[in-house]
């Protein structure tokens, strides 16, 4: 958790001094990246929400995504982590939506991804979309590099993102 804080204070800074506010949707990460944006002190001024959605029920009842939604995609997918961070940012009235989802490890997940496979999607005025490999299946590993890469890569967004 340590090394995430300073991604998270990062972060932080730049959504206060633009007044803006984010909404969390993770999976692998299993609530790293809003633990980590939470234990900034002010979190309350940026931080709307956040959900580990892990299960196809989760999906569901916390995020609102329906079966019919998820027609033609799977999770771990691009477009699946595109849909959660806009689903998640609308539904929470944010400035912005990030999201994660993966396989952690040690084993990869039934739709054929390896463990330390993971995407990310931040959605708002700007966005953008990736795929991480780490190539191993350290399950705690995994995960924290995948709630660090969320936060740098939310952290590029809002550096190069005009302020709305």
């Amino acid at each position: 958790m340590q090394t995430l804080i300073p991604l998270a204070e990062d972060v932080a800074r730049k959504l206060k001094a633009r007044g803006e506010t984010v909404a969390i949707a993770e999976s692998s990460a299993g609530g790293l990246i809003a633990a980590a944006l939470l234990a900034v002190p002010g979190a309350s001024a940026y931080f709307l929400g956040g959900a580990v959605v892990y299960t196809r029920q989760a999906r569901s009842a916390l995020v609102g995504i329906t079966d019919a939604e998820m027609q033609g995609l799977r999770s771990s997918s691009e477009p699946y982590a595109a849909l959660l961070a806009r689903t998640t940012r609308h539904r929470h009235g944010a400035t912005w939506g990030l999201s994660e989802t993966g396989a952690a490890g040690p084993s990869g997940n039934r739709y054929g991804d390896a463990a330390g496979h993971t995407c990310i999607a931040v959605a708002g005025p700007v966005e953008r979309v990736l795929t991480l490999e780490t190539g191993h299946g350290d399950r705690a590993v995994n995960m924290r590099a995948f709630a660090a890469n969320a936060l740098e890569t939310f952290a590029e967004v809002l550096e190069t993102a005009k302020r709305i």
